[in-house]
C-alpha cells in the first residue's frame, strides 16, 4: 500500500458536483492498494499515517502527529499511485489491486484511522472525483509498505 500525505489547511472532494467530503486542517491522504496487500498492511499503514509527526510544535519543528494537533483526515482512493511509467508512454497498472480487494482494504484503512477518534472524511471508491486542497507548507510524504 502507498499513502501520499499532503498537509492541508483545508481540502474537499466532489462527485457529480456534490461535496462528499470536506476537512479543515489535517492530512489529505491519497491511498493506493497493491496486489498482495492485506488487512495487516492496511492497519500498519494507517497507524504509520496517524502517528507520523508532520505538524509543527511550538518551536516550529515537525514533532506533532494528527492526533496531537486534533486534525482531520480526508482519505481518497487512488489506484494510479501504482501506475508503472517505466516503459512506453502509457502507464501500466498491473501492480494495482483488483477493485474488490482495493475497496475492502481502503475501507479497512479508513475504519482503523477512525478508531483513533480522528474525524475522517472519504471520497467515493471508483468514482470520478474532483479533489481540491490548500497545501500547507507545502508538506508532502509518501509512506508505503
Amino acid at each position: 500500500m502507498r499513502a501520499l500525505l499532503q498537509r492541508v489547511s483545508e481540502a474537499r472532494v466532489e462527485v457529480d458536483d456534490r461535496v462528499v467530503g470536506r476537512i479543515g486542517a489535517g492530512w489529505l491522504i491519497l491511498l493506493g492498494v497493491r496486489r498482495g496487500d492485506n488487512l495487516e498492511t492496511a492497519k500498519w499503514l494507517a497507524d504509520k499515517c496517524i502517528h507520523l509527526r508532520g505538524f509543527a510544535d511550538d518551536q516550529g519543528k515537525m514533532n506533532r502527529s494528527i492526533v496531537d494537533v486534533q486534525g482531520q483526515l480526508l482519505i481518497v482512493s487512488q489506484f494510479t499511485l501504482y501506475g508503472d511509467c517505466q516503459r512506453g508512454r502509457r502507464p501500466g497498472f498491473d501492480d494495482a489491486a483488483p477493485p474488490d480487494q482495493a475497496k475492502e482494504l481502503y475501507l479497512s484503512f479508513c475504519e482503523h484511522a477512525r478508531s483513533f477518534g480522528i474525524p475522517v472524511e472519504q471520497g467515493v471508491f471508483q468514482a470520478d472525483m474532483k479533489v481540491s486542497l490548500v497545501n500547507d507548507g507545502p508538506v508532502t510524504f509518501l509512506v508505503e509498505r
